[in-house]
C-alpha cells in the first residue's frame, strides 16, 4: 500500500483500499489523484477504458467531499445506466467508513425511489443525462451547491449525442466548480468541450496505448454469405469461449444470435429495443457465465465490464477508429489475455487500413480455420481430458461399471463410442465435414504487401504448448521483426506456419540458425509445393505459397 499512501491519500481511505484487494495504483490513478488532492485547476485524463479510472476520481472525493452536507456537492455524467450502477458500486466499495452518500439517477429505474434518495440529501449524484435533465426540470435536483463535475466516458457520451444535455445540466452548476472530463479517445469534440465549458486544465494522459499488449488483433478477409460459418469455426476452435460479437443493426443481433442459438451455442442478442427488465436478466447472465457469447450493437453494449472476455469479435467492422478502440477494450484486462477478430469484406480493406493507422495499432491477418483443424482440435482437447481424469484417479468411481461394459463388448468398440460421444457434445462431426468449404478471398495487397513474401515453417505446434500470439512474441523476440510483418500464422499439433516479406524470411532464418548454435534451426523456408520433397516433414498441403 505504500504506492497508495505516496499519493497523499488518509489512513481511513487507504484501510478501505486495502480491503478491497488493491496493492498499487494504475498508472492512471497514480496522475490523477494527486492532481484531485493537492491541485485545483480542471483535468482532462485518457485512458483505456478498465484501467481503473473510477477510482481516479472517486478516491479523491471521498476524500475531500463533507459527507454531513446535505446538498448535492458532486455529479458524475456516464453514458448509460450500466455504467452508472458500476461507478455507483466502485465508489461505494470504496468508501470504507466514510458517511458519504451516492445516488444513481437513470431511466427505467423507479422515479418514486430516485425522489426519496434526493430529499434525504445525497453528496454524490451518478446519472444518465436524461434523467438528470427530468429531475432538474421537476425541481428534484439542485445543483447549486455542486464542487465537481465529472464526465465519465466523455467520448462515449458525445457520441451518442448527449452533448446537448450535458450542456444544459452544466448551465445549471456553479462558475466555481472543478471539472473533470475522462475519456479513451481524444476527438475534436473533447477539445471543443473543454475549450467551452474549462479553465485552465491539465491534459493527463497515459503511456499505455490504446489498445492493450494483452489483446492479439486479428482481421479475417470474408465474403458477406461466408460470415456467420467463419465466426461458428472460430468460437469451435478455442476450447473455452467467452466473448462478446459487435453487429451493427438490431435485425442483425437478431438474425446473428437466432442462428447460433439454434446450433446449439449458448448465446443471446442485446440491443436497444430489449425492455430494461429483459436487458438486466440478459446482462446478469452473461456476467455468471450462463450464456457463453453475448450479440450486441455498439449502443447496447456500452457499460458492460466483464474483465475476463477471451473474444470480442467485431462481425460488423467498426464505424471508426473510436469505436473500435471500444470494443476490443472489452477484452486483454485486469493482465488476462485476450483475442480481438475483425471480419472483413474485400470491399471494407480501405477502412480497416484507416482505422488500424488512426489506432496505432498492429492487426494481423488470418485465415479462417479449416474444418479439419477444429476436429482435430476437438479430438486432441477429448484426448487431454481423458488423460487427466486418468491421472486424477477422478474416475474410479466409474471402474465397476467400465468393467460390466466390457463384459458385453470389446474394449476398442467400447473406447470409440465413448470418444463418438463425447466428440457429439461439442458437435455433429458428420454434419461438419459435410459443410461446404469457404472460399477464401483473395488480393494483391494485405496489410502487409503480398508481393515477394515467404512462408516458412516451425517445427513447434500445439504439442509444444506454441500458441498463435506465443510464437509471434518468438520471433520478434528472436529476430527482431516489426508484429506488422508476420501474417497467415497457423499452428498445428507439431508444427507452425508464418508468412513474412522476402527481406524479413532472412533475417528470421539467420537470427534462429545463430540461436540454434550448430542445432538443427527450428525455422526454415516451407518447400515449393511443385517439388515434393519426401524426406521433408512439412505437409504436402502447406508448402511454399507464392
Amino acid at each position: 500500500m505504500e504506492k497508495f499512501k505516496e499519493l497523499g491519500l488518509s489512513d481511513e481511505t487507504l484501510a478501505a483500499i486495502s480491503k478491497k484487494g488493491f496493492e498499487e495504483p494504475t498508472e492512471i490513478q497514480a496522475l490523477t489523484i494527486p492532481l484531485l488532492l493537492n491541485n485545483e485547476s480542471d483535468i482532462i485524463a485518457q485512458a483505456q477504458t478498465g484501467t481503473g479510472k473510477t477510482a481516479a476520481f472517486g478516491l479523491p472525493l471521498i476524500e475531500r467531499l463533507d459527507p454531513y452536507e446535505k446538498n448535492v456537492q458532486a455529479i458524475i455524467l456516464a453514458p448509460t445506466r450500466e455504467l452508472v450502477i458500476q461507478v455507483c458500486e466502485e465508489i461505494n466499495s470504496l468508501k470504507g467508513k466514510s458517511e458519504i452518500s451516492i445516488a444513481p439517477i437513470y431511466g427505467g429505474q423507479s422515479i418514486e425511489l430516485q425522489l426519496r434518495k434526493l430529499k434525504r440529501g445525497v453528496t454524490i449524484v451518478v446519472g444518465t443525462p436524461g434523467r438528470l435533465l427530468d429531475h432538474i426540470k421537476r425541481k428534484t435536483l439542485q445543483l447549486g451547491s455542486v464542487k465537481y463535475f465529472i464526465l465519465d466516458e466523455a467520448d462515449e457520451m458525445l457520441n451518442m449525442g448527449f452533448v446537448d444535455d450535458i450542456e444544459k445540466i452544466f448551465e445549471k452548476t456553479p462558475a466555481e466548480k472543478r471539472v473533470l472530463l475522462f475519456s479513451a479517445t481524444m476527438p475534436n469534440m473533447i477539445k471543443k468541450l473543454a475549450e467551452r465549458y474549462m479553465g485552465k486544465y491539465s491534459h493527463i494522459k497515459t503511456k499505455t496505448d490504446l489498445t492493450t499488449n494483452l489483446t492479439d488483433q486479428i482481421y479475417f478477409e470474408v465474403s458477406l454469405r461466408d460470415k456467420f460459418e467463419s465466426l461458428c469455426r472460430i468460437i469451435d476452435i478455442e476450447t473455452k469461449f467467452y466473448g462478446l460479437v459487435f453487429c451493427r443493426t438490431k435485425n442483425d443481433v437478431d438474425d446473428i444470435a437466432a442462428q447460433l442459438f439454434d446450433r446449439g451455442y449458448s448465446a443471446e442478442g442485446l440491443h436497444g429495443d430489449i425492455a430494461q427488465s429483459q436487458r438486466e436478466k440478459i446482462l446478469n447472465k452473461f456476467k455468471k457465465g450462463n450464456i457463453s457469447i453475448l450479440v450486441a450493437t455498439d449502443v447496447a453494449a456500452r457499460g458492460i465490464d466483464v474483465n475476463n472476455l477471451s473474444h470480442v469479435i467485431n462481425y460488423s467492422i467498426p464505424q471508426n477508429p473510436e469505436a473500435y478502440v471500444h470494443r476490443i477494450g472489452r477484452t486483454g484486462r485486469a493482465g488476462n489475455q485476450g483475442t480481438a477478430i475483425t471480419f472483413i469484406t474485400p470491399s471494407e480493406f480501405k477502412k480497416l487500413v484507416f482505422i488500424k493507422r488512426a489506432a496505432k495499432t498492429e492487426i494481423r491477418r488470418e485465415n479462417v480455420p479449416e474444418i479439419k483443424d477444429i476436429i482435430n482440435i476437438k479430438k486432441l482437447k477429448i484426448s487431454e481430458d481423458i488423460e487427466n481424469l486418468i491421472n486424477d484417479k477422478k474416475h474410479n468411481d466409474s471402474v465397476k461399471w467400465a468393467k460390466e461394459l466390457l463384459e458385453k463388448r470389446s474394449p476398442e468398440d467400447l473406447l470409440a463410442a465413448v470418444l463418438q460421444y463425447s466428440f457429439g457434445k461439442i458437435m455433429d462431426i458428420e454434419n461438419y465435414q459435410k459443410m461446404t468449404p469457404l472460399k477464401t478471398q483473395k488480393r494483391g495487397r494485405t496489410l502487409v504487401e503480398e508481393e515477394g513474401q515467404t512462408r516458412l515453417f516451425i517445427s513447434k505446434g500445439r504439442s509444444d504448448k506454441i500458441t498463435k500470439k506465443g510464437l509471434v512474441e518468438l520471433i520478434i523476440k528472436q529476430a527482431g521483426t516489426r508484429n506488422n510483418l508476420i501474417e497467415d500464422v497457423e499452428i498445428y499439433d507439431n508444427f507452425s506456419f508464418i508468412t513474412v516479406p522476402f527481406t524479413e524470411a532472412e533475417i528470421i532464418l539467420k537470427k534462429f540458425r545463430n540461436f540454434a548454435s550448430g542445432k538443427r534451426s527450428i525455422v526454415s523456408k516451407a518447400k515449393d509445393p511443385k517439388k515434393p520433397d519426401r524426406k521433408s516433414k512439412q505437409p504436402k498441403h502447406h508448402r511454399r505459397r507464392r
